[in-house]
């Protein structure tokens, strides 16, 4: 066993690792998703914002 895995293990064993990979997999989705919808996500905030801009309060 080499000694990566030998300090890796315990920690993917452990709940912290578990939540740490967790935390990694939700990141990594998020990330994704903004990636894919980014043109939707980009036009929603600029309507938005424009919309906000000419309102009056």
């Amino acid at each position: 066993m080499s000694r990566k895995k030998r300090k890796v293990q315990p920690l993917l064993r452990s709940k912290r690792g578990m939540e740490m990979v967790q935390v990694a997999i939700l990141v990594a989705i998020a990330v994704t998703l903004g990636l894919i919808f980014k043109t939707q996500i980009t036009d929603f905030v600029n309507d938005t914002f424009s919309s906000l801009s000419t309102a009056k309060f």
